[in-house]
Order: structure tokens, then C-alpha cells, then sequence
């Protein structure tokens, strides 16, 4: 294999960035290397995403120079971007809902003759690509808004694979990928590495940056503090020259004090992905949902939080035990059950509002009299939040859209911290969060559920369950086959109970191929 090591094909020197008062980039010096992941890391605000965005094309910086093959590189745009062969593949996903998986891979490349797009040669050559990448079982016809999440993402990384690339800018990549599609992503990055591409991975998990990355570039409040071969520092020096002090994992452990049964669910059935699911969660208590891609995790937080049908089973609440249908979330809300989202963009914020009204809109009956909004009372609850879960802005009237993700991600929490309910529903909570923020988000979970709410997580991350849950209870392909208390907790176990069903197993127990 061709040693690529010595070869800069992008880099930047002494670049700015500002938006109005916020200086989101000050004069940042990065090299990429051809052949080489080169990591870039640092809490959300220190302008990682602000970095990528003008390399590839979407900002212009206020000052500083970029060079592509040493060659001035100053493009007005993703397309001329795309075109001198630097691709993104972003953290907040770039597909429109309304046009199958192959037209938004192929949107800007449509095979066509006389202005008609040929379907068949467009569809031919996505299941051409998905075959080489090894897609194949992703439909290329299927509409994008009938896919989860997390295949969203994975037609997001197709498209960003579909054309040959100097550059490949991957930002949180695996934020909603189980263990097997972040394989599947490594094989396409080792081939890429292999043919000489130079590749920039943001990611908050210092497991996947060790294991993928060759070196890794830290930013800490938009500066540069260093450039460091991977083999020569820890994760644990990673972390603490990213966020300028010590994080302890330790401090999450807790002995829950368990009150009564806050939400019982039997039998529960909706859609073809959730199929007589059971389980109970106890006020102060925090249980986890673990499972692979499609699993029915998201679909099981939605059924019971009234954003999708159930089509049967029994929910009781509380210390009723008469079963209650929750035909809408406005009726969850009322019952004091909230849902974390895991698409904060579409599904959990008003991206053009300031931070305030989205704080506060789930609660407006706390800060409004007679149908009058008390503008005080509501700057005063957002003020508290903005300060109690460090969410970096310049104040609470800041647009949410000029936000970091994770910052995003703190406002749909404060939305929730404000409304008080007393079950809350996460949705991979920490999707595009930083370690700091993380750990923030994981204090703030715990100190509720000491407070006496039942929690449940759905999350692709077995270590965030295993860190900050009492008990894991685990979905293979819609059911629920078995459940962990934290004595038992084991990434293998865990795993091969995420395969059970899949495998003709009913019990959530080992297989042959999987001790």
C-alpha cells in the first residue's frame, strides 16, 4: 500500500470565524493528511462544526487562508466544494424527506435524457452502490421520511461515498449507529484511507477516535490547542485539554431509591416494529432500552408517548390501575409524560425562535396569565435553565438555529426540566453531545431520578446505558426478550441478547456464534 502520510492535501492557517457577537473560530491552523483519519475534537461551541462547514463550502471564514493540493482553496459554495472533491457528511442530516433514498443520493447527478429522469438507471445504480458498501438491505425507492434516524444517517454516509473524494468530512457520523453499522463505516473509511483520501472525524466518543483515527486536533472554545499523534496521548488527556478539567466517571454511580411503579406497560403493540413489549419503571428509577437498528426502540417511546398509534396493550400510570389510552403527546403532557426526541431538528425545536419561547413552550401556563404571556416570568425561567445546564450562548434571546447540536440538544432538556413531569422519555439524549455536555446531561438525569421521576433511555451506546441505568431492558426485532439488573451488566451479554430474535432465540440468551 502507497505511503500517502507526507502529503497535505488540505489545510488552513490562521482562520476566523465570528457570528455577530459569538467568535466561534479564532486562528485555527489544521493539516490534513492523504492517507490519514485526522480527529477533531472538542466540546460543543469550540467550533469544530463552524471548521468543517468552511472547509466545505457552506461558510466563508473572516480572515485566514485554506489550501486544497497546494492550491489557494476558497470555494463560494458546497457544490464547488464537491466539485474540486471535498465532501461532508454533517451531523444534522441534509436529505429531503419527500423523495426516495436514490434521488437524494444522486440529487445533484440525476441520470436524465431530453429533462427526464431514467428511474431505472438512477435505482440500478444506487443498488450498485448499496451492494459495494454493503447496503443492499436499505429499499432505494422507500421515501426518506419513512426511515428512521439512524438509516437516515447511513444513506447520508452512501451519498457521501457515492463519488470519489480527496476529502471526506464526517461530523458525528455514528451519533445514531449500533456497533454493526459503525463497523460497516470503518470498513468504507479504511478503503477510502487506502486510496489516498484524506478523512476529518468529529465525534465525541474517544472509544471510536482511538480506534479510527491516526491524529487528532483539539479545539477548546474556538482556539487551537494542539495537534497530537493518536498512539501518544490518552483518552483521558484528550478529554481534560478539551474541556480544561477532569471528568470523572465514578461520580454517576448511584444507589437508587426505589418508589412505586410510575409506568407499566403490557402487551404493547404498534406498527409492525413493537410487538407485546412489557416492562415497568419505578419512580426514581432509570432503566435503559438497548437494541440494534430497528429494533422498535423509538417506535416503543412513541407509542406510549402518543406520537404514533398503538394498535394495542395496556399503559397504567402512577398508583391507577385502570389502563389509559394516550391518543396525542398533548395528552402525555397533561399526564406529566415527556419525549426527549431523538431528531431535535424536526421533531423537538423551533429552530428560528430564540432560546426563551422554546424553553418555555411546553410550559406556557407557568409563565402566561389569562392567555398574556408574562414576558419576565418567561425570561426569568429561561435565564434559570440557560445558567443550571451551561448552554453556551450570548443570551436567551439567541435564535436556536446559530446553536451548537449539543447546545440544541440542552434546550429540548431545559424544555422538559421546566415542565416538570414526572416521566420522562429519552430518546438517544446524548446524540451530538461532547463529553463535558454528556456528563452534564447524565447529572442532571440522575439527580431527577433522585428526585423520585421514572426515567427510561433508548440508546445505541451500550457504555451510556450501562454508566447511567439501574436496569437495561433489551428489544430484538420488537419484542422485549430480556431485562439486566446492574450486577449483570455485560457488553456481551447485552449484545447477544440484541441478536436473539434474530436468531431464532426467545430468551435473550448466548448463541454458539456469539459466546
Amino acid at each position: 500500500m502507497a505511503d500517502h502520510s507526507s502529503q497535505i492535501v488540505l489545510s488552513c492557517r490562521g482562520v476566523d470565524k465570528s457570528f455577530g457577537p459569538v467568535r466561534a473560530l479564532c486562528d485555527v491552523d489544521i493539516e490534513l493528511a492523504a492517507g490519514q483519519v485526522h480527529a477533531l475534537v472538542g466540546e460543543n461551541g469550540a467550533g469544530k462544526s463552524t471548521l468543517s462547514n468552511i472547509f466545505g463550502g457552506v461558510l466563508q471564514p473572516d480572515a485566514g487562508r485554506l489550501m486544497l493540493d497546494s492550491r489557494p482553496y476558497a470555494p463560494a459554495g458546497r457544490r464547488e466544494a464537491q466539485a474540486r472533491g471535498v465532501r461532508m457528511v454533517m451531523q444534522e442530516l441534509n436529505l429531503i424527506e419527500n423523495l426516495t433514498v436514490a434521488e437524494n443520493i444522486f440529487l445533484d447527478d440525476l441520470p436524465s435524457r431530453l429533462g427526464v429522469v431514467r428511474f431505472g438507471q438512477l435505482q440500478a445504480r444506487t443498488r450498485e452502490l448499496f451492494e459495494r458498501i454493503g447496503l443492499d438491505w436499505i429499499d432505494p425507492v422507500i421515501q426518506i421520511g419513512r426511515l428512521g434516524v439512524g438509516a437516515r444517517q447511513l444513506v447520508e454516509i452512501a451519498a457521501g461515498l457515492s463519488r470519489a473524494c480527496r476529502v471526506l468530512i464526517l461530523d458525528e457520523p455514528t451519533a445514531s449507529l449500533t456497533d454493526r453499522e459503525t463497523a460497516f463505516l470503518f470498513e468504507q473509511i479504511q478503503r477510502l484511507k487506502e486510496g489516498g483520501a484524506a478523512v476529518l472525524y468529529i465525534s465525541h466518543r474517544m472509544e471510536e477516535i482511538r480506534r479510527i483515527a491516526d491524529v487528532v486536533t483539539i479545539l477548546r472554545d474556538g482556539r487551537f490547542v494542539g495537534t497530537y499523534p493518536i498512539d501518544g496521548i490518552t483518552a483521558e488527556q484528550i478529554v481534560d485539554r478539551m474541556v480544561g478539567r477532569r471528568i470523572e466517571a465514578a461520580d454517576l454511580r448511584r444507589v437508587p431509591r426505589l418508589g412505586p411503579v410510575a409506568l407499566r406497560v403490557e402487551g404493547l403493540c404498534a406498527g409492525p416494529k413493537v410487538r407485546e413489549v412489557s416492562f415497568e419503571v419505578h419512580r426514581g428509577e432509570i432503566l435503559g432500552l438497548a437494541g440494534l437498528m430497528g429494533a422498535g426502540r423509538t417506535e416503543t417511546l412513541r407509542a406510549i408517548f402518543g406520537a404514533d398509534s398503538l394498535g394495542s396493550g395496556r399503559i397504567t400510570l402512577y398508583d391507577d390501575p385502570r389502563p389509559i389510552r394516550i391518543r396525542s403527546p398533548r395528552r402525555a403532557v397533561r399526564r406529566r409524560i415527556a419525549l426527549l426526541t431523538e431528531d431535535r431538528k424536526d421533531q423537538g425545536l423551533l429552530l428560528p425562535l430564540a432560546i426563551r419561547p422554546n424553553v418555555t413552550l411546553a410550559a406556557m401556563d407557568l409563565v402566561s396569565t389569562a392567555g398574556w404571556v408574562r414576558h419576565a416570568a418567561e425570561a426569568r425561567a429561561a435565564g434559570a435553565l440557560v445558567e443550571q445546564l451551561r448552554i453556551r450562548c450570548h443570551s436567551a434571546e439567541q435564535p436556536v438555529a446559530t446553536l451548537s447540536g449539543g447546545n440544541q440538544q440542552k434546550v429540548v432538556v431545559a424544555k422538559w426540566l421546566l415542565r416538570d413531569c414526572e416521566i420522562l422519555l429519552c430518546d438517544e439524549p446524548t446524540r451530538g453531545i461532547d463529553v463535558g455536555a454528556r456528563f452534564e446531561l447524565y447529572e442532571v438525569l440522575a439527580q431527577l431520578a433522585d428526585r423520585g421521576k421514572a426515567i427510561v433511555v433508548a440508546s445505541s451506546d451500550l457504555k451510556e446505558l450501562m454508566l447511567l441505568c439501574d436496569r437495561i431492558a433489551v428489544l430484538s426485532a420488537g419484542r422485549l426478550v430480556r431485562v439486566f439488573e446492574r450486577p449483570d451488566f455485560s457488553e456481551q451479554a447485552i449484545n447477544n441478547a440484541a441478536f436473539a430474535a434474530y436468531l431464532g432465540r426467545s430468551d435473550g440468551g448466548p448463541t454458539e456464534e456469539h459466546v
